[in-house]
């Protein structure tokens, strides 16, 4: 067999393949089967790339990433529709399309809650899909919707033209193990399946969306070319006879009929693996549709009937206070267990102090509870008629349950935070900021690196890394002592830095890399930081009450003060390098704009504020000087317009000489 007909034979075997698995639930190949075959289908394509199909199952992977999602507008356009929340208005929906259509029959569907997306085929190949958008401009994310392995990609006696729409969706056991990644991660959690799948699937790097294992179901025929159709349910088979994983439906003959059917979906939902937020009722006769046409908003020919979310009442018996890698001290309800949205619900979120005496949460107390969005369990109310006696009102510890140090409520939020630099809840965070390259610069210190010395007990806190022995490091890596040498060397190197490096990488709230550098050169050493009274910090430029609140109470607490005498003990600088003495920039503030030649920004900035002057990002009347390179744009503009003198680099190195 020449190498075009392998090619067209294997990508047919792989699709095949790909429809019992992901569409109609039933394989027929054996996963090492299938891996075998889309690998020699991937060999013989990079070998005669010129017979390969922009269409293979090859690229299911994801093929490279996009700048940007292009727009795109919908031949035909991709209506919303009318939702409604009773029985009675199904009814009355029903009673207002009789007068026109008394013959009426319906379609009765889930509702998936994914996105909303068009399929178009040219001559039964797969040329494009976009999301809804605002139903009449969606977004081009035709190489995301490669992935969907549920998508064919070769249609079988299909017409010229052909566009289908349908709703892309995660089902909850992908979620499922997509939080459980994150979280292990320690990154943020998506709140549910549909905002899991449609952050996917506007990923600009397909090969994430590919990851993400996003599936789909068709619910209408959008444009056949040249077939005609009598009814929805007819379109609907046609779609699934061309292998396309259609939505599930029913018909009914009347409005009583349909309520039955909405019911027993209801009744069932949590049965799907995947998400639903109600039932579509739609008119089934086509032509009928055409008679009733469409409002501004919606067709008149269908309905969304949305499902309340369920609650149930439960007794809180133990309210757990969890601590994150940012120190964030995150109560949660333990519940008696209760069946919930199909599960067996345990827990419950409860966000923060505020929101607990809010709702005037308390142990022994029976709530009620629902899941948000389907996914989180939340606690709506207490039921005080069922309040037991003696119960008091809860309260956040005072000091973090992980290391014992003093808890401090977020001034511009809910947060109450853990102060320890040394909590092990939050070691491995702190320790990556300590050496990341703005702080103390350890080159070779990455998180697997220090989540490995963490849980070997080799450290505990940021200065354990400067007792830290070749015999800890050489099994870290395969190159064994050469590569735990060359840490080791940058460890040593690092003891050397400008004391600002230090002040930045202690992590002290609202301490930024800027003002870690003020501070050095105001005080000139750490040791006098440390015994600096509040009304002192509260006179260096650009420290306000809240900072130096924030300065003195971290070296007030106990970890900070054990933490800094083991720095000491090691040899790390606590005195500044800068020259105190070169003030000529004081109470100047620049702009930097433009490509500069002579200099990077950092580097200009760096000599800004080692003559006592400020680097300011926007230009203001504030503004004492714009420093303008080649191709300045609006901050130059601006900048004449006030009247602000601008310099070239070559004026701003002679000020500095």
């Amino acid at each position: 067999m020449n190498p075009k007909e392998e090619i067209a034979r294997l990508t047919a075997l792989l699709e095949e393949a790909n429809h019992k698995y992901y569409v109609l639930d039933a394989p027929t190949m054996a996963d090492f089967e299938y891996d075998r075959l889309l690998r020699q289908l991937e060999e013989l394509e990079a070998q005669y790339p010129e017979y390969a199909s922009p269409l293979s199952p090859t690229k299911r992977v994801g093929g490279a990433a996009l700048s940007k999602f292009e727009k795109y507008v919908h031949e035909v356009p991709l209506e919303s529709l009318q939702d409604v929340f009773s029985e009675d208005e199904v009814r009355d929906f029903d009673a207002k399309l009789r007068e026109t259509v008394p013959e009426a029959l319906y379609s009765v569907e889930p509702k998936v809650d994914g996105l909303s997306v068009a399929l178009e085929y040219i001559d039964g190949s797969f040329v494009r899909g976009a999301t809804r958008g605002d139903g009449v401009t969606g977004e081009d994310v035709t190489e995301n919707l490669k992935t969907i392995r549920s998508i064919p990609m070769h249609l079988e006696n299909a017409p010229h033209r052909l566009i289908v729409r349908g709703e892309v969706f995660m089902s909850r056991e992908v979620f499922e193990q997509l939080n459980a990644a994150r979280e292990a991660k320690g990154q943020s959690l998506f709140a549910n399946p549909r905002n899991a799948a449609a952050g996917s699937l506007r990923q600009l790097d397909p090969a994430v969306a590919a990851e993400r294992k996003l599936d789909i179901l068709i619910f209408n025929l959008q444009l056949a070319e040249g077939v005609e159709f009598q009814t929805h349910g007819q379109t609907l088979d046609y779609l699934r006879e061309r292998k396309f994983k259609v939505i599930p439906y029913w018909l009914c003959n009347t409005a009583e009929e349909a309520i039955l059917r909405i019911r027993d979906i209801g009744e069932n939902r949590y049965d799907f693996p995947f998400d639903i937020d109600g039932a579509v009722v739609k008119l089934n006769d086509l032509a009928q549709r055409k008679v009733l046409g469409s409002t501004a908003k919606f067709p008149r020919w269908a309905c969304a009937y949305k499902y309340p979310p369920e609650v149930k009442e439960t007794v809180l018996q133990d309210i757990v206070v969890q601590v994150g890698r940012t120190g964030v001290l995150t109560p949660k309800a333990v519940v008696a267990p209760v069946r919930l949205a199909g599960t067996t619900v345990t827990n419950a979120t409860l966000h923060n102090q505020d929101f607990i005496s809010e709702k005037d949460i308390r142990l022994g107390d029976t709530v009620k509870i629902r899941k948000a969005g389907e996914i989180i369990p939340e606690i709506l109310e207490v039921v005080l008629s069922k309040r037991p006696e003696g119960t008091v009102p809860y309260r956040l510890p005072a000091v973090c349950p992980v290391c014992g140090a003093p808890v401090e409520r977020d001034p511009d939020g809910a947060a109450m935070r853990c102060t320890g630099i040394e909590c092990p809840a939050q070691l491995t965070r702190n320790i990556a900021h300590f050496v990341s390259r703005n702080a103390m610069d350890i080159e070779g210190l990455g998180d697997a690196i220090v989540e490995q010395l963490i849980a070997l007990g080799h450290i505990s806190s940021p200065a354990d890394i400067y007792y830290l022995k070749l015999d800890d490091l050489k099994t870290l890596w395969k190159s064994g002592e050469k590569a735990a040498s060359k840490l080791l060397d940058a460890i040593e190197a690092s003891k050397a830095n400008d004391v600002s490096r230090l002040i930045f990488a202690l992590g002290i709230r609202q301490v930024g890399e800027k003002a870690a550098k003020v501070l050095a050169k105001t005080f000139g050493s750490l040791d006098a930081l440390m015994n600096a009274t509040r009304e002192e910090l509260t006179q260096v430029r650009d420290v306000g009450a809240v900072t130096a609140e924030n300065i003195a109470a971290w070296f007030e607490n106990p970890q900070s003060v054990h933490m800094i005498s083991r720095l000491r003990e090691a040899g790390v600088n606590f005195l500044s390098t800068a020259k105190q003495e070169d003030r000529r920039f004081e109470g100047m503030t620049f702009v930097l704009t433009g490509a500069l030649s002579l200099f990077t920004r950092d580097e200009a900035t760096e000599k800004i504020e080692a003559c006592g002057g400020k680097a300011s990002g926007s230009v203001s009347k504030k503004t004492t000087y714009v420093v303008a390179g080649e191709n300045a744009g609006s901050k130059l503009k601006k900048a004449n317009e006030l009247g602000i003198p601008v310099l070239s680099e070559e004026e701003f190195l002679n000020m500095l000489a």
